[in-house]
């Protein structure tokens, strides 16, 4: 009974014109359509959760700015009482890191020699690792001030041993000072640093004067004048609201004084990551020692005006910063200090991962403008709309700091998007750094090149220092065309919410890259068609001026 009920089915089935063949093909196929949609749409929630992620951390880091906003304003007034002058004058060592700085060690030590301070009470140490002939110049100045009476001191070291951290740290192990002064190679201290900044430590527990930062050669290009903007946040508004606020600052290297006793109190310079100012400032701090910030005083540099240098600051702040993310964190959330100084440290030390969360936004872009077209996720992309806050936040934070102290803000501040869009064009090379930083990746100090250029007349092409950049912007130019796609597909939709932020990633990526392939070739043309003219002509070299 069952054979016939099967021979009738199949003959019922051929009568009806059905193949059972076709059947059991066409079974398999509607699967694997189905399939392909539930993978499609898995695919497309995978991609708008990692998105939104993205900006939710970005608008928690950008959001801060508002936060340090309203504290500088709260604080504005509040800045405390200026102590009296100095009677009795301390033993200070002023200790100048050096390693191949040919164009400015003279400055320096010039500088450090006409600081108005009694010179008994006085040491320079000048720390040169140089393997240049730039320990030549370094002597022969130490040697003309010590005929001067200046108690001077060349210590060279034949090793490079933990870098600027190893330099200081055995520099300090001979120091006679109470008070430790420092500045890199890039600064010029005004001549009343000292006497500005030591009658703070009569307090006791103050550990270390940090002083604003100021800019030898912000309007030499394009380049130095949008870094201005970003560092003049950072010395304006962040570091003055910090700390008057009672969260933690840090020193920045340089433009500081320490009081000698902190700094072994906190376990001396260290060089297990490659921000030691960085994490030297959480240790003290977690130890108790306070920190005063100056906004008043101010100690020139000179900025970073190429793109080598640039990149190599940025990558070693980026990367460093994590080092000591990693390392310090976990004691300030052990520690009894309160919540909003753990949250606000684990702001201040984190912040540089808005690199790589900059860098998936900027691949995200694209297919993002074509889910949204689809039109199938319309409460997702006006929640997402809230997202454009952060921004306001940085940029309030950084107008502030240019009307706080340019008489001339309206006209610095039409630079901000350019600083906005520089810095995504660095997303690439810092988070490279990021990633070197979470995996315990060691990478040599790469320091920052100076030129001694001061203003519009001088150069750096054709000088020592001045090498090739790495992969020398190809892969900036990449993401350049794909950000130039994605303005295309924009229009092409009418999705012209998301072209302003999609301008500023193509604008900065073409930025950097245009940069890096102008100062890297331009070393080599200036070497073929200059420096061979002047070898028979004595050119002036202000003529081989090259910056945008």
């Amino acid at each position: 009974m069952s054979w016939h009920r099967d021979e009738n089915r199949k003959s019922a089935l051929q009568g009806n014109g059905v193949d059972r063949t076709a059947l059991k093909t066409s079974t398999p196929s509607a699967c694997q359509k189905g399939s392909q949609n539930n993978m499609s749409v898995l695919l497309e929630n995978i991609v708008l959760s990692v998105y939104f992620l993205a900006l939710t951390v970005l608008f928690i880091f950008g959001a801060n700015g508002f936060l340090m906003v309203y504290y500088y304003r709260k604080y504005r007034s509040v800045k405390g009482d200026k102590p009296a002058p100095l009677r009795r004058f301390p033993k200070v060592t002023v200790q100048l890191p050096i390693y191949n700085e040919y164009y400015v060690v003279e400055r320096l030590i010039k500088a450090a020699s006409v600081l108005n301070y009694p010179k008994a009470h006085l040491e320079i140490q000048v720390l040169d690792d140089s393997t240049d002939e730039t320990v030549e110049v370094s002597r022969r100045w130490v040697q003309h001030f010590r005929e001067q009476g200046f108690d001077i001191v060349l210590l060279p070291r034949k090793e490079r041993r933990g870098y600027k951290a190893g330099a200081l740290r055995d520099g300090l192990a001979v120091a006679k000072g109470e008070f430790i002064a420092i500045f890199d190679a890039d600064f010029v201290p005004p001549k009343d640093f000292l006497r500005n900044t030591l009658p703070y430590f009569r307090n006791e527990r103050v550990g270390m004067v940090q002083t604003r930062w100021g800019h030898l050669n912000k309007d030499f290009s394009m380049l130095t004048r949008s870094q201005a903007i970003g560092l003049d946040g950072h010395f304006v508004v962040e570091q003055a609201a910090r700390n008057r606020a009672g969260f933690f600052i840090n020193f920045n290297g340089t433009a500081g004084v320490w009081r000698k006793a902190c700094i072994e109190d906190s376990g001396n310079w260290q060089d297990d990551t490659l921000t030691e100012d960085l994490d030297l400032s959480y240790r003290a701090q977690l130890r108790g020692w306070k920190f005063k910030y100056l906004l008043d005083t101010v100690s020139p540099a000179e900025i970073p005006s190429d793109i080598v240098g640039l990149k190599s600051q940025q990558y070693r702040w980026t990367k460093g910063a994590i080092e000591t993310a990693k390392k310090n964190l976990p004691e300030v959330w052990r520690s009894k200090l309160s919540f909003g100084i753990k949250l606000q440290s684990t702001i201040h030390l984190t912040n540089n991962l808005v690199f790589p969360l900059i860098f998936l936004v900027a691949l995200l872009n694209l297919p993002i403008v074509l889910l949204k077209h689809s039109g199938n996720h319309a409460l997702y992309f006006a929640i997402s709309s809230i997202f454009v806050l952060a921004f306001l936040g940085s940029f309030l934070m950084y107008l502030i700091s240019q009307k706080e102290i340019y008489p001339d803000w309206r006209r610095r501040i039409w630079y901000f998007p350019i600083f906005m869009a520089g810095s995504m064009g660095l997303c690439i090379s810092n988070t490279c750094a990021i990633l070197l930083g979470l995996f315990n990746k060691r990478t040599e100090f790469l320091r920052t090149p100076k030129y001694k250029i001061e203003s519009g007349r001088d150069h750096f092409i054709g000088k020592r220092y001045h090498g090739r950049v790495r992969s020398s912007g190809v892969w900036e130019a990449l993401l350049m065309i794909y950000s130039f796609f994605a303005i295309v597909v924009a229009f092409y939709y009418a999705e012209y919410a998301a072209l302003p932020f999609q301008m500023l990633f193509c604008f900065g990526f073409g930025f950097i890259a245009s940069l890096s392939l102008k100062h890297s070739l331009g070393k080599n043309w200036y070497l073929k068609h200059v420096k061979f003219k002047e070898s028979k002509s004595s050119v002036n070299l202000c003529n081989a001026s090259f910056h945008l």
